[in-house]
C-alpha cells in the first residue's frame, strides 16, 4: 500500500511539473534583491515558474537588442528605463497595463498611451567611502562630485563602465547634464586621472570600498547602505550637486506567442505588495506606500535627485559610451 501511495505521489508531481507555466525573465536588479521581493509572488502563484537572466543593465539591454528577431525573453523586470526607452524605439515591447498600473505615478511611466513600461523604483549615484581607509590616509570625506577630482584622491576611486553599468550611464549622464556636455568632458577627464579602475557592474565598487581594495566607490546609494547595514566600515555619501538616477521599470516583451503568465507576473509586479518590497530598499518608489524612507537616505530624497532628461539620455546614449569608450575604456577592467 505504501508503495502505491509513493507511487501516486511521484505521478501527481510530474504531472504537476508539467502543467506548471514557465517564463523567462530578464533583470538587472541585485541578486540579494530578487529573493526577497519573489517571496509574495511564489506565495500567490507556486504554479508559475520564473526563471532569471540577470546581470549589469549594459549587459541585458545589449543581449535583448540582439535578440530582436528572436526575442528570449517573456518580460523585462528591474531594468534601466533609459534602456526601455531604447526597446521601445526599436519595437521590442508590447503594450500592457497592469492591474495597479493605474497607480503609479504619471512621472514614472512611459509617456505613450498605453504605456509599454512601468516604473518600480528609482535609484540614485551615491558613493561608497572606506572610513576605515579614508583615516589610515589621512584623507577628507568627500561630498560632492567637484572633491571627487582633488589630487589627494588620485588612484582613490573606482566606478563602473557606463556602458556594462546602469549605475555608470546614470551617473556619467547626470554629470552631462549637470555641467553641460563641454565642461562634463573636462570633468571626466580630471576624474580619470583619479580612477584606478572601471568595473562592469554597478555595485563592484561599493564593495571594493567595503573590503579595503578601494577607498571610495562611485556606486549608488542602496548597495552602500546594505554593507554599512552588514557591519563594513562604509558611509554612503549622496553628492551635493544632486544624484544621477534612473528608474527600475518592467515591460512586456513583444513576442508571437504572449505567455499570460508574463502578464500575471507584471501584474504583480506593480501592485502594493511587490511595491512595499522595493520601499525596504528604496527611498523612492512607482507610487506611495506610506513606508518610511530608509535609513541613510536623504530626508528628502527627490530633492537629491538632479533634474534628468531621460528623453535626452535615451537618444544620445550610444553616443555617450562611443565617446566615453574612446577616452577612458583602458581602465576598464578585463571582461569575464
Amino acid at each position: 500500500m505504501k508503495r502505491i501511495v509513493l507511487a501516486l505521489a511521484a505521478v501527481l508531481i510530474l504531472a504537476a511539473n508539467a502543467l506548471a507555466a514557465e517564463i523567462l525573465v530578464y533583470t538587472a536588479l541585485e541578486d540579494d534583491q530578487i529573493p526577497r521581493y519573489m517571496k509574495s509572488f511564489k506565495e500567490k502563484h507556486p504554479d508559475i515558474d520564473v526563471k532569471f537572466v540577470r546581470d549589469s543593465t549594459g549587459i541585458v539591454t545589449a543581449r535583448l537588442l540582439a535578440e530582436k528577431d528572436n526575442p528570449q525573453a517573456d518580460v523585462v523586470w528591474g531594468l534601466s528605463a533609459v534602456s526601455l526607452m531604447q526597446f521601445k524605439a526599436a519595437g521590442l515591447l508590447e503594450p500592457y497595463t497592469p492591474a495597479d498600473g493605474g497607480k503609479v505615478l504619471a512621472s514614472f511611466k512611459d509617456a505613450g498611451t498605453p504605456p509599454v513600461w512601468y516604473g518600480i523604483d528609482a535609484w540614485m549615484t551615491g558613493f561608497c567611502v572606506n572610513t576605515v581607509e579614508l583615516k589610515n590616509r589621512n584623507l577628507p570625506l568627500p561630498e560632492s562630485f567637484a572633491d571627487l577630482i582633488k589630487p589627494e584622491y588620485k588612484g582613490q576611486v573606482t566606478m563602473p563602465n557606463p556602458a556594462s553599468s546602469g549605475t555608470g550611464f546614470l551617473t556619467v549622464s547626470a554629470i552631462l547634464q549637470l555641467m553641460g556636455e563641454e565642461k562634463g568632458w573636462a570633468y571626466l577627464d580630471k576624474l580619470n586621472d583619479n580612477i584606478s579602475s572601471y568595473t562592469h557592474s554597478g555595485s563592484k565598487p561599493c564593495k571594493l570600498a567595503g573590503t579595503g581594495e578601494s577607498t571610495i566607490g562611485i556606486s549608488f546609494g542602496y548597495r552602500g547602505l546594505q554593507q554599512k547595514k552588514k557591519g563594513e566600515p562604509i558611509e554612503t555619501v549622496f553628492p551635493k550637486e544632486g544624484s544621477g538616477w534612473d528608474l527600475e521599470a518592467n515591460a512586456l516583451v513583444k513576442k508571437a506567442a504572449i505567455k499570460p503568465e508574463a502578464k500575471t507576473f507584471l501584474d504583480w509586479a506593480v501592485s502594493p505588495e511587490a511595491m512595499q518590497e522595493y520601499a525596504q530598499s528604496f527611498a523612492v518608489t512607482g507610487y506611495p506606500t506610506g513606508t518610511p524612507i530608509p535609513e541613510g537616505y536623504p530626508a528628502e530624497p527627490t530633492k537629491q535627485m538632479i533634474k534628468n532628461d531621460f528623453d535626452w539620455a535615451a537618444k544620445n546614449r550610444d553616443a555617450i559610451l562611443a565617446e566615453w569608450t574612446k577616452r577612458y575604456d583602458g581602465k576598464s577592467e578585463p571582461k569575464k
